[in-house]
């Protein structure tokens, strides 16, 4: 076909892989085609994002401070964004290419890895599509957290290079580079501190572009490498020694290189301390350079910048934005922190108080002295503020001081991000009124209007239209296509419920979607599944409050049941797990290897069959779970309750049409509300409930010395059922259960959760009553937008308003 023949995309790519990449387009592989596409794509949004940028100038801004972007794969986001995704499959086609093909051949920005960072990707495309002035900070990691892949069942790490080829979707900004100092001392002379650092490093600014939908706006997020100031020792090369030649730089760029890196060693602790401070500072210089740039004064600073910290990662921030305000513009303290006090803002993503970060004193005075000096007087102000309202308690006060003094001295980065910040808030209705119950009681009983909720939501962009194109489609047929920038459109689908032809339809594009994740499931794992089988999932961080654990413990129970009895009718399910866990984290590890042990023994007893099957798919990301979350029939969502700050897998699953079965914990609950009690599979002890029990003195060992099945479930744990080449591999794990004291209270929930699971079965056994169901869940998930949830932090937070007037709300 001639170049005149083809559509203007299809022109434009042919052109582009002979002009830029030198390859015919008839010999052009799906890399290639890629690349050529995300370049044609790039310059387009790259048109959108500087006028974004003038019409943001000298707007209040927000800028998103997070350790984590799990963006996932921008191609296929950026041409629905542009509504080019027809015309690149069509100018694919021509070549006898898939767009679908193409697209696999991005490598998953390695920029985060749970919720935390998928939440940032969210709310960063929620404020892009909004029209919000924003922009997210973050580091460039070169190796993400890591590739994970498993060896005789163990989780095994390994760089993620996702930049090893560069990538087509970010903006080196060479002129946008700040110092970020380490070490040393601070002098002092007449009123004012001088810190003199050990060392320094460069903070080099990289963009990638967050495009809106249904809008022409762009927002930034801007990452920082770490350079060294030389390069290389020259001497010491031209000596011979080689390592000694390139340790300064390995020393200083090691910072943006891993996600957080191993921290059970000294050196690892201090790394990472050093790559949080290392990105909050450069990204709040840039704010203030950019606030100087526009306005040229410091008064209005607060009214221009709404800094939002996302977790205590970027905590230090509340000290830096005083150092440069005090030390290096000369501000008083009292305006400098009256203005910090106002431009900053705090999410809580945890409640439970040993999550909470905190560090060493010893080590902040010797990585950040002149910071540390800035808390303490933070510190010192803030508990005569305290103590004004409670004398004479000390309790109270050690309570709230932003050091801990028992045993080792510890600075509570929690602490310093409430007392620096104008509103914190929690992610869930339980979670925010938990936060002012308890772990923060004591600073809401002294601000209790600081104190706030936004409960997280999900992008409907990614995590419906693009990843479930099937039922996308589907819902634009009988509803419009309006839903994908209000979501409340989806209420509109409630009575097609009870069309049983339109039942017929959502199966069969479930059905396709589970087929497809059936072909993943063999091509990582090698076993094969039947999609007619119940796909149960539970793809999340390896983490002993998520309790996978809970979940193997049902499905040895349910192995031995059908073995026990070959004759009943069994519902024949698919166990599929995914999730990584925090390299020093051994117990995690240990559920990871216990899931494969299950899997193997399960998996090829010939008593079992295909009633059951147990795979764990490695390496979650972004681009697994888009094919993972539309294909899940049921959403294991079993956190002990309480410890779940929100989740917002158990949001995209049910978008997808996935059922719940959880706890009632987090946004668990205000899902149920929506969706109706007969349409989620709620078990198990209230957090009130799990308080009360462990308060009265939990004892595992009697639950369990008593119990009908347990003892075989555990027993078949402890002996080596599942490892009996070592047959003490889990020995601990039952030890923790049964002497350990149970800490997330398993056991506890056991029966609650086997009725649950028996539920589950009965219903599923009703395909026409699991479609309407599943249907319903679908219909009530407007209030788990992204966008609703952006547009009450811009409301209540940050009062930030759009920069420019709604774009045309084109789907």
């Amino acid at each position: 076909m001639k170049f005149s023949d083809l559509p203007q995309l299809g022109t434009e790519l042919q052109r582009r892989l002979l002009d830029h990449l030198g390859v015919a387009p008839a010999d052009a592989t799906d890399a290639d085609l890629m690349i050529g596409l995300a370049q044609l794509v790039r310059e387009r949004l790259s048109q959108r994002w500087a006028a974004s940028q003038a019409a943001e100038h000298g707007s209040r801004r927000v800028y998103y401070l997070s350790m984590e972007f799990l963006m996932g794969r921008a191609l296929g986001n950026a041409l629905d964004a542009l509504g080019l995704a027809g015309d690149a499959a069509a100018a694919l086609r021509t070549l006898a290419r898939r767009l679908e093909d193409v697209q696999q051949q991005e490598a998953d920005a390695g920029l985060g890895n749970g919720g935390l960072g998928r939440l940032a990707a969210c709310f960063l495309d929620s404020m892009a599509t909004l029209d919000l002035p924003c922009f997210g900070y973050g580091i460039r990691y070169e190796y993400g957290m890591f590739a994970q892949t498993i060896a005789d069942g163990r989780q095994v790490e390994l760089p993620d290079p996702w930049l090893a080829d560069g990538t087509p979707w970010e903006f080196p900004r060479r002129h946008v580079l700040y110092p970020v100092r380490f070490g040393g001392h601070v002098e002092h002379s007449g009123g004012i501190s001088r810190w003199v650092p050990a060392a320094e490093v460069s903070a080099k600014a990289y963009d990638m572009v967050v495009p809106g939908h249904g809008t022409e706006h762009v927002g930034t997020l801007r990452l920082w490498k770490a350079a060294a100031p030389v390069f290389l020792d020259l001497h010491a090369f031209n000596s011979g020694d080689y390592a000694r030649a390139a340790a300064v730089k390995n020393e200083f760029e090691n910072i943006s290189w891993v996600l957080y890196p191993n921290d059970s060693t000294p050196a690892g602790r201090e790394l990472r301390l050093r790559q949080e401070y290392f990105f909050t500072s450069a990204s709040i210089q840039d704010i203030v350079a950019r606030h100087l740039a526009e306005h040229r004064r410091f008064d209005n600073l607060a009214d221009k910048a709404a800094i939002h910290l996302n977790d205590t990662h970027p905590a230090i921030g509340v000290a830096e934005l005083m150092r440069l305000l005090c030390d290096e513009h000369a501000l008083p303290w009292e305006a400098a922190w009256a203005i910090t006090q106002r431009a900053f803002s705090y999410t809580n993503h945890t409640l439970m108080p040993e999550a909470l970060e905190t560090w060493p004193v010893a080590l902040v005075q010797h990585v950040l002295p002149r910071h540390y000096e800035i808390i303490l007087r933070i510190n010192q102000a803030f508990l005569d503020f305290a103590t004004a309202r409670r004398p004479y308690d000390n309790e109270f006060l050690q309570r709230l001081s932003l050091i801990d003094e028992s045993g080792e001295r510890r600075l509570r980065m929690a602490h310093l991000a409430i007392v620096g910040s104008h509103k914190v808030n929690g992610v869930s209705a339980l979670h925010s009124d938990l936060l002012v119950q308890t772990i923060f009681a004591d600073f809401a009983q002294l601000w209790p209007d600081r104190f706030t909720n936004m409960t997280n939501g999900v992008t409907p962009r990614r995590w419906l239209a693009q990843c479930n194109p099937g039922l996308a489609a589907l819902l634009d047929r009988h509803i419009g296509r309006r839903w994908r920038l209000d979501l409340d459109q989806l209420a509109r689908l409630a009575p097609f419920a009870d069309d049983e032809f339109f039942r017929e339809a959502f199966l069969a594009v479930k059905f396709e979607n589970k087929r497809r994740l059936a072909a993943l499931i063999l091509a990582a794992t090698g076993q094969r599944v039947d999609p007619a089988s119940l796909f149960d999932v539970q793809v999340k961080r390896i983490h002993e409050y998520k309790r996978q654990l809970l979940n193997l413990l049902h499905l040895i129970s349910r192995w031995l049941e059908i073995i026990e009895q070959p004759q009943a009718d069994w519902v024949p399910r698919t166990a599929v797990f995914a999730g990584k866990a925090a390299s020093s984290y051994h117990m995690a590890k240990q559920v990871i290897r216990l899931v494969h042990d299950v899997g193997r023994i399960v998996n090829h007893d010939p008593r079992v069959g295909d009633r059951l099957k147990v795979v764990f798919v490695p390496n979650y990301g972004v681009s697994v779970a888009e094919v993972i979350m539309p294909g899940a029939d049921l959403s294991e969502q079993i956190s002990t309750a309480g410890t779940e700050a929100s989740g917002t897998g158990n949001m995209k699953l049910a978008l997808n049409g996935a059922l719940t079965v959880g706890t009632d914990d987090g946004a668990n609950i205000e899902i149920r509300e929506a969706v109706g009690d007969a349409n989620i599979f709620i078990f198990g002890q209230s957090a009130a409930q799990v308080a009360e029990r462990r308060a009265a003195g939990w004892r595992p060992r009697e639950l369990h010395d008593a119990h009908p099945r347990l003892p075989a479930v555990l027993g078949a744990l402890d002996s080596g059922g599942f490892s009996p080449e070592e047959p003490g591999r889990y020995r601990d794990l039952v030890a923790s259960l049964l002497d350990g004291g149970d800490h997330y209270q398993l056991l506890a929930d056991y029966d609650a959760y086997i009725a649950a699971q028996d539920r589950v079965d009965e219903l599923f056994r009703d395909r026409h009553a699991w479609a309407r169901a599943a249907i319903l869940n679908v219909a009530a998930m407007g209030p788990f937008s992204a966008d609703r949830t952006i547009r009450a932090y811009a409301r209540d937070i940050w009062a930030v308003a759009p920069a420019v007037g709604p774009g045309a709300a084109q789907c």
